[in-house]
């Protein structure tokens, strides 16, 4: 697919949009299709599917380190080689310690991506629908503010991305996890589904269900329209996939939106801030680094679309500033850059499962067993406010596990062919934080990045209410795993800093109120309106689901309606 590049030629657009990652690409996506002549700006380098996945094909051998961290790799980059996805065999799309400096006030692993796909190339692809019980929750518990739309506005948008997206999953009929558009399901094992039995029998209020997933487990014509194949299970996803078996903005929504037309993608261009036209009352564009000239550019649009991911979106409207906006671009709620939260993983667990020795699972599977959250959906029920969902796998010793010390030979060989005795079954939880004022980002006034942008100063943590529900999933999944039958339960705390969950939401928040928040009902700065934002900045409070499917359904919906009002000449 030919991406058009030079952007150098023309510095007028229909459409800006800031960032080509998930939500980036869906922007650029349905802007184009709607026949917007939309500039698509990345701050990394240019990256096209299958020709710039460099280790997608290779086997562990043919690496200098087999795969290993280096002591120099350690010692350079000790915040980036906390994120599982970051290897020798994914460096290459991971922005490594020095490339980015930022000022961590309180501890904070800040995981970033930077090329065309942005981190749509190393998600974990687990997607599951918000339900009405997580719009309703601020009103309902008396945190942040509440949101101004429910389920049912975003469910018709959810449905859209599901099917271009192509999502796996099972109907479970959940009150909290809604249905949605879906490829078959992946499969439990063994040892899973006789938990699954186990808590079913034992919980009236949880329920055990294979993960819901964007890969092709059997593609759909729309998805052979977009030249992506099924799934492999090769479980090397983050390398970047050739088959396209997964969803990313490389694959899928940039190629599609590059087919009508209308779409320029810049690379190596760091937006320093959005110009605000003051005799217009609008942004009028957007100004531009590049990062290997270090020129500055200015490109102008009608509508702007800011999808860099949470943490550089707010830290673009921060930079923001004008006569009319001194705190930057929309902030007269003066909110912007609070009420930062995220997803917390400290509690983790394991145990072992005596039994079904005579059974065994083929290949690899790219999702794991889930279970909804079943705490303080409805009411308040617990000294903790919101919940957590449950993942959890089970896995049974392989040739990897070594072999009797004393083998030798034949022996040796042949022991290797069988798999260990037990099963080894490891559990997690996904807790929702509460967004706090206290929780938020802000610039540097003294320290600039490469480009010349102020350094984000963040200054983001847990509090009493993340520790009492970690507690909590300690005790039940102890004793959830008791009621199995398992053996050998341990929990602990990861004691992780927030941001490695990769998760961070906030900052630039959707509300009813412009006195309290930043964005109206359709994603759009209230006292800016040709601006939207639709990544996780836009989050009012973060559910316990995993986001991303969340930020597709916003920014398809979004950018509708911007095209909409265009045609009104309302922008």
């Amino acid at each position: 697919m030919y991406f058009n590049i030079d952007a150098d030629k023309n510095t007028t657009y229909d459409a800006i949009v800031i960032g080509s990652g998930i939500s980036g690409g869906w922007a650029a996506k349905e802007l184009c299709e709607k026949g917007l002549k939309t500039l698509v700006l990345e701050r990394g380098r240019m990256v096209e599917h299958i020709k710039d996945y460099p280790t997608a094909m290779k086997n562990i051998w043919e690496f200098d380190h087999r795969l290993r961290d280096t002591k120099e790799d350690l010692k350079k980059n000790p915040i980036v080689n906390r994120c599982y996805a970051y290897s020798e065999a994914t460096q290459h799309f991971f922005v490594k310690d020095e490339q980015h400096p930022y000022i961590q006030e309180k501890p904070f692993d800040w995981i970033r991506g930077y090329q065309v796909g942005g981190k749509s190339l190393l998600w974990a692809r687990q997607t599951q629908r918000w339900s009405e019980y997580e719009f309703e929750a601020p009103a309902r518990d008396g945190f942040a503010v509440d949101w101004p739309i429910r389920y049912k506005d975003i469910a018709p948008w959810y449905s859209h991305v599901e099917r271009f997206a192509g999502i796996s999953g099972n109907k479970d009929n959940i009150k909290n996890l809604p249905d949605g558009e879906f490829l078959p399901a992946w499969e439990l094992n063994c040892v899973e589904k006789h938990i699954q039995s186990q808590v079913k029998k034992s919980y009236q209020d949880r329920q055990v269900i294979i993960g819901r997933c964007a890969h092709l487990t059997k593609p759909n014509e729309i998805h052979h329209q977009q030249g992506r194949g099924q799934c492999q299970a090769r479980s090397l996803c983050e390398r970047g996939c050739p088959f396209g078996g997964y969803f990313s903005s490389n694959s899928s929504t940039l190629p599609w939106a590059a087919k009508t037309g209308k779409l320029t993608i810049r690379p190596n261009s760091v937006v320093n801030s959005i110009i605000y036209d003051e005799k217009l009352g609008k942004a009028s564009g957007v100004r531009v680094v590049d990062t290997n000239t270090k020129e500055s550019i200015e490109y102008k649009a009608r509508i702007i679309f800011v999808n860099g991911a949470t943490l550089n979106s707010n830290l673009i409207l921060l930079n923001s500033t004008s006569n009319r906006f001194p705190n930057g671009l929309g902030n007269d709620s003066g909110v912007l850059g609070q009420y930062i939260a995220f997803h917390q993983y400290r509690g983790q667990g394991g145990a072992t499962f005596e039994g079904y020795t005579d059974q065994y699972y083929y290949g690899r599977r790219p999702t794991s067993a889930f279970m909804p959250s079943f705490r303080n959906v409805e009411k308040q029920e617990t000294d903790f406010l919101r919940g957590y969902m449950v993942a959890f796998s089970a896995g049974r010793g392989s040739w990897q596990r070594g072999s009797k010390p004393e083998a030798f030979g034949a022996d040796f060989k042949e022991s290797l062919t069988h798999p260990g005795d037990t099963w080894g079954i490891y559990i997690q939880m996904q807790g929702e934080t509460i967004p706090k004022k206290e929780n938020h980002v802000r610039l540097s006034k003294d320290k600039t990045d490469a480009w010349g942008v102020p350094q984000l100063i963040t200054s983001i943590d847990y509090d009493e209410n993340d520790s009492k529900m970690m507690k909590d999933f300690h005790i039940q999944a102890s004793e959830m795993l008791e009621k199995a039958g398992c053996k050998n339960i341990s929990m602990f705390d990861s004691k992780q800093a927030p941001g490695l969950d990769i998760h961070e939401m906030g900052g630039i928040r959707m509300g009813k109120d412009p006195k309290t928040s930043m964005l109206n009902e359709w994603n759009q700065l209230y006292t800016c309106k040709n601006v939207f934002v639709t990544d996780g900045a836009c989050m009012t409070s973060i559910g316990n689901q995993n986001p991303s499917l969340t930020f597709m359904a916003l920014t398809a919906r979004a950018a509708n309606y911007a095209v909409s009002e265009l045609k009104k000449k309302n922008l």
